[in-house]
């Protein structure tokens, strides 16, 4: 069965950041991502949302100081200079926490800028600044950043209360947590679900089975052109993929008995993982997984009316809308022997920098600002993912149905592995994925790509 998933009062904040400007701000610009490097982080940069309309397509920009997110212009974006309290953020999430700094401003007398780096480069570019001892004090990202910063001395540890821990969704605060030591604080969780055109699939599919079998019978009756509508792409998607491979247990790495994953080995090759392998297979077979589907197009296949069922997530909903399509969120439908889809969870966080010229003001920005409702509710309404804090996933609940089907799929997933072993495994089991589905064999495609992974891991 799948698993269920105030006010800021600060006294001396000013004296604080005064002390703080006696650091060193010659080194103010970050360097730029080695070359040849990838961004490895699956939710963003690997799923529709990020492809097409997280911006990383476009060239790195940033917010100059006094300009707001509109006046963009080509640079590195500006480290912080123990003035003022520096985040950097995509242009997406500086759109949504900007306005909401105004509160922090006017209880501190600190004044916040918000600085926009291009997403594909933001993980990089934070990481290099930092190690050169210059950078934001904060930035915004995902938690499957956090093993590989935690690694390279880049995030500072954060201390909440117990109490308010346990006032965000278990789930999120597991994705911050590295080695038993909290390094962020979460404000969204999501995951994929299935999206079903109402007018086309009024009710919901029981299994995987019926969804094909449904979707084959609209295709030759001329409704519908597609099955379903799912990224993949001639490259692969191990995070879209990930539900189906995870079917009949753990797809990548064993998970620990305290949490997370045991990085010192895969389990690409196990029993369990390739016979997910082999419903990807079947779904390739059918048609219902294709290859041809990819970033650009997953979307629009969707809201032109081309299928009638579609796997994403969140960041879909605002095209899906903007063309008034009539929709629903289900979970990803089981398979008739059992195995049950297993999404992975992306958690959106705050990190703080290890070379933070203001650490105790960026410290107090996320311990106390950060998990506050008002700052939880304002991310969602700008970006549309749920709140990472009940309280506040509670109240857009009252006023957004999705928010609570959206937790419905949710169910029975699991953080995405934050360990940086993570970065050996995505390229290698994406392009199994789009390989199996393009009908090489299952338990073959699923060994070779078990050994590239163990040789970038350095084993056999």
């Amino acid at each position: 069965m799948k698993r269920t998933t105030g006010a800021i009062a600060m006294a001396g904040i000013t004296a604080l950041l005064l002390t703080a400007c006696g650091g060193d701000t010659e080194s103010d610009d970050p360097t730029t991502p080695a070359a040849g490097e990838e961004e490895s982080e699956a939710p963003e940069g690997d799923d529709e949302g990020a492809a097409t309309d997280e911006g990383e397509a476009g060239e790195e920009t940033a917010a100059p100081e006094g300009d707001d997110a509109a006046g963009e212009t080509a640079g590195p974006p500006a480290a912080s200079d123990g003035t003022s309290l520096v985040i950097w953020a995509d242009d997406l999430r500086a759109a949504a926490i900007e306005p909401l700094t105004e509160t922090f401003t006017a209880d501190t007398g600190v004044e916040v800028k918000v600085q926009i780096v291009a997403q594909e480069k933001l993980r990089e570019q934070f990481k290099d600044a930092v190690g050169q001892g210059a950078g934001p004090d904060i930035t915004i990202g995902a938690h499957d950043w956090l093993g590989e910063l935690v690694q390279n001395n880049v995030v500072a540890p954060v201390q909440i209360a117990p109490d308010t821990a346990e006032q965000f969704v278990p789930e999120s605060i597991e994705a911050v947590t590295f080695e038993g030591q909290l390094y962020a604080v979460p404000y969204s969780v999501e995951s994929l679900a299935l999206i079903r055109n109402t007018d086309l699939a009024p009710e919901v599919p029981a299994t995987m089975e019926a969804l094909v079998a449904d979707g084959e019978a609209m295709v030759e009756a001329g409704d519908t052109e597609l099955i379903l509508a799912q990224e993949l792409g001639k490259e692969g998607n191990a995070f879209s993929m990930y539900p189906y491979l995870a079917a009949y247990g753990p797809g990548i790495f064993p998970l620990l008995d305290e949490g997370g994953f045991d990085g010192s080995e895969a389990i690409l090759d196990s029993p369990e993982t390739i016979q997910g392998a082999e419903k990807l297979a079947w779904l390739g077979e059918t048609g219902a997984l294709s290859t041809n589907q990819d970033a650009a197009n997953v979307i629009p296949n969707f809201v032109d009316g081309k299928a009638a069922y579609m796997v994403s997530g969140p960041w879909a909903i605002d095209q899906i809308t903007e063309a008034g399509i009539n929709y629903a969120i289900d979970p990803i439908p089981d398979f008739e022997d059992g195995g049950e889809t297993s999404p992975f969870l992306g958690v959106q966080a705050f990190y703080v920098s290890a070379e933070s010229l203001n650490p105790q003001i960026a410290q107090t920005f996320v311990q106390e600002y950060v998990p506050s409702e008002e700052v939880q509710v304002g991310m969602f309404e700008a970006d549309r993912r749920p709140p990472a804090l009940t309280a506040a996933a509670e109240q857009v609940q009252a006023q957004d149905d999705d928010v609570e089907a959206w937790a419905t799929a949710a169910e029975g997933g699991i953080p995405m592995p934050n360990i940086p072993q993570m970065n050996a495994v995505w390229g290698p089991l994406g392009k199994a994925t789009a390989d199996i589905v393009d009908g090489a064999d299952p338990a073959e495609r699923m060994g070779t790509a078990q050994t590239e992974v163990a040789t970038a891991l350095g084993g056999k």
